[in-house]
């Protein structure tokens, strides 16, 4: 069993079991993943985001990873709250940054509650709080580790420009998290620009699975493949055809033993070449979940459905090294 540089991969997930999830229609617009109008009633659709949910929380835990699970509240209603990495990302100095968010209904996903239940009832190490849910004049949204994806090891935190990541945002979380950032555009087959950096790309600790094709500026995208050449990591190129179904969107993990996963949902898998699966279980072994309905309705996958907590634990546990990524 490869294992992995905890560093970069985490031990501990946050998740959150929705009360209320469905299509929205308020993101729709920006977000290209979403579909709507596959027969199902409102009550069906939850039911099976439900059961995909739990599946999936069991598989995490059942290969060692620690995996935290708050309820969502039934009100307000927040139909996208299986994302909780959007609104939140930890840090392993005992950071939390809490982020804004493009749709009024996705703002009320904000939950201070979990903040203090994480620290005081789960034993994680939070000292600080970074509340970036009111920006300063000037700055737009930026949506945690949606649009960011973080080279926690070399401190690089690359960005795809759209409606829900501001560059000014992108550089003043440079600024304040000491990170070097890279911006880019990039966009699918039909011009719609990629909504979150997290869709089109994947950052283990030795390897980087990204689309590379839907970065159209060639400047940008020699940019982003000798950004990740330079961390020595093995790059696998996918297509927009296989971003579109969320091959893109997987999340390095790890456990106690040290090994190396690959979270990763059953139509991201199968979208994968053989010879793409056979390089990525060179470093990881698959973790891998049906998530029909919570792709098709909300637009995300696997990796949004995470976030990573790499605060350490009172006991100890969690987190590696003295790094502060």
């Amino acid at each position: 069993m490869p294992k992995a540089d905890p560093r970069q991969a985490s031990a501990a997930v946050l998740m959150i079991r929705p009360a209320s999830f469905g299509f929205n229609a308020e993101t729709a617009s920006t977000n290209a993943f979403q579909r709507d109008g596959l027969a199902l009633d409102s009550e069906q659709v939850h039911a099976r985001a439900l059961a995909e949910f739990d599946a999936f929380a069991r598989k995490l835990q059942a290969r060692g990873v620690s995996v935290t699970v708050f309820d969502d509240t039934v009100e307000p209603q927040t139909p996208d709250a299986v994302f909780p990495g959007n609104w939140i990302s930890f840090h392993r100095d005992g950071t939390a940054i809490i982020y804004r968010m493009l749709a009024e209904s996705r703002r009320r996903e904000v939950r201070y509650d979990i903040v203090d239940a994480l620290r005081d009832t789960h034993g994680f190490e939070l000292e600080r709080i970074i509340d970036r849910s009111t920006p300063p004049a000037g700055m737009g949204t930026l949506e945690g580790t949606g649009s960011l994806v973080l080279d926690r090891i070399h401190r690089v935190a690359y960005a795809c420009l759209s409606a829900r990541t501001d560059a000014h945002a992108v550089s003043e979380f440079g600024r304040v998290r000491g990170y070097d950032t890279v911006r880019f555009n990039a966009a699918d087959s039909e011009g719609n620009s990629v909504y979150h950096t997290d869709v089109l790309m994947t950052l283990g600790d030795r390897f980087a699975v990204v689309c590379l094709e839907a970065i159209r500026d060639e400047s940008e995208r020699e940019t982003v493949r000798a950004r990740l050449a330079a961390t020595e990591r093995e790059i696998v190129e996918i297509s927009i055809a296989q971003m579109l179904e969320f091959a893109g969107n997987m999340l390095q993990l790890t456990n106690a033993a040290g090994d190396s996963l690959l979270a990763v949902s059953a139509r991201a898998h199968a979208a994968l070449s053989a010879g793409q699966r056979t390089r990525l279980e060179s470093f990881c072994e698959f973790v891998v979940a049906p998530l029909p309905t919570i792709e098709d309705y909300g637009g995300g996958s696997a990796r949004c459905m995470l976030a990573e907590i790499f605060c350490r634990k009172r006991d100890g546990g969690t987190a590696y090294g003295n790094d502060t990524a």
